[in-house]
């Protein structure tokens, strides 16, 4: 006989030999602590048969052209990158001769998700406006997975994007990268053990959101003030909980999910990603991060990081910026074409971004137009080198350049062969892979699931014979 698959007679020996011993309280994992790590990823990487692009030329992400090159894709990953590479048996094979392979795109800051298209007020999550610091609101918690515009970006070649939440507040709440792959939940889109981030706000929306309102900041130096008071909280929160897991007894401290997030950064575990337009303000929020011993890993927008390059470069942070957006409020004013090719020319982390739902339908156009305004000023700028800026760079920004952004043996196999060369208005998406996985084919419609946004509601009375 069994019990839920116990034999009895193993069960009856464990119980009396548990009744001859002194009782000992089972090592209990520390909940408190676990609690911290909810929603994890349920992607898994799904099987697909080995493929082997064959004669392309090959942009590696990290500032290489190879001409007439064969890349093999086995197990979701790159298994090898060069010329004539032999088939394997059953292996499926790409022509690539014409045409051009990238790593996929990496758009770094999108809304996709919390500000769907089209755009209504019912899916607008983007903005948790009730307080200058909600950073305990996570972006992940408001995305929607029909969003269309999903596909629309895959068909341009992105692969992954982060979603951060707005700027209205101090600190807007956690980010979130995903995977361009269809799913009912969001989970499904989650990039595995990507780190979280946490989007932050200088400059004028958190004093004009707040200063309409007539409560603080309504100035920046009321910005200012409460990013510290903010840090301040959370260097006290962390104090608690270092005592509290260093002696592991007591009850712990109350669980404060802003302070949360906080302490994240503090520890090193979540990512700063800061909306940040202006060169002096960039410079306070590193005097501000120097204070409160934390990094930043990327400032976004940065119209002006082309005055402080030099200062990014020395603090290894990233410039996400636009090729030519500009003029759509007073400190977007200070704008040159020339913006992410100088912060290249300084040896600083430059990267290409979106926060729109038709760039980033063609960001291998923007990356474009950044690097030919930094050849008419005399820059020589490869296409080889001027693709990192929205593949390997962007994946350095997220923490994730040991897994994606370049085409490298062992990386995620996520890929986009172009019809022509990508630099080009004419050139077009004609296959991405992400994870090894053929999810878009130009050739083949059907193949990319469309969201049921799109499909409509059918009317029982029309479907009746």
């Amino acid at each position: 006989m069994t019990l839920k698959g116990l034999s009895l007679i193993p069960l009856a020996a464990l119980l009396l030999s548990a009744c001859s011993q002194p009782v000992k309280p089972p090592a209990e994992p520390d909940d408190a602590v676990e609690a911290r790590k909810p929603y994890g990823s349920t992607y898994q990487v799904p099987s697909s048969p080995v493929t082997l692009i064959r004669g392309a030329t090959v942009l590696t992400g990290d500032g290489r052209q190879l001409n007439r090159t064969d890349v093999l894709l086995s197990n979701g990953r790159i298994e090898a990158v060069g010329a004539n590479i032999p088939l394997p048996e059953g292996a499926r094979v790409v022509p690539g001769n014409g045409k051009w392979l990238t790593p996929g795109l990496i758009d770094v800051h999108s809304h996709m998700g919390v500000y769907p298209a089209p755009e209504t007020i019912n899916h607008a999550d983007g903005n948790e406006m009730t307080s200058p610091v909600t950073a305990e609101v996570w972006a992940e918690h408001s995305v929607w997975p029909q969003d269309p515009q999903y596909e629309k970006a895959l068909a341009g070649g992105v692969t992954t994007f982060q979603v951060l939440p707005g700027s209205a507040n101090l600190f807007g709440g956690r980010g979130v990268t995903l995977k361009n792959v269809a799913s009912v939940t969001v989970q499904g889109m989650k990039f595995p053990d990507a780190p979280h981030s946490l989007k932050m706000a200088c400059g004028e929306n958190p004093k004009r959101v707040y200063g309409e309102k007539g409560t603080m900041p309504s100035t920046r130096m009321g910005n200012m003030a409460g990013f510290r008071k903010a840090w301040i909280d959370a260097v006290e929160y962390r104090e608690k909980w270092r005592a509290y897991e260093k002696k592991k007894n007591g009850k712990p401290p109350k669980r404060d999910l802003k302070l949360e997030t906080l302490m994240g950064v503090l520890d090193g575990e979540i990512r700063i990603h800061n909306h940040c337009y202006r060169a002096d303000e960039m410079a306070q929020m590193i005097d501000l991060s120097k204070e409160f011993s934390y990094t930043i890993a990327a400032f976004h927008h940065a119209v002006e990081a082309y005055k402080v390059a030099p200062l990014l470069a020395q603090e290894n942070i990233c410039a996400v910026m636009w090729a030519d957006w500009w003029g759509f409020k007073q400190e977007a004013f200070d704008m040159v074409r020339e913006n992410l090719a100088l912060v290249d020319y300084a040896k600083a982390c430059a990267v290409i971004h979106s926060d729109d739902g038709i760039q980033v339908q063609r960001l291998n156009q923007e990356v474009a137009k950044a690097m030919s305004a930094g050849r008419r000023m005399g820059l020589d700028i490869t296409r080889a080198h001027a693709i990192r800026w929205v593949t390997l760079n962007a994946a350095k920004s997220l923490g994730l350049d040991d897994r994606i952004g370049s085409i490298t043996a062992g990386k995620n196999a996520d890929l986009v062969l172009w019809s022509s060369d990508p630099f080009s208005i004419y050139s077009k998406a004609d296959k991405v892979w992400i994870d090894g996985v053929l999810r878009f084919d130009s050739g083949k419609p059907g193949l990319t699931p469309t969201r049921d946004f799109n499909l409509g509601v059918l009317n029982p009375e029309e479907d009746r014979p």
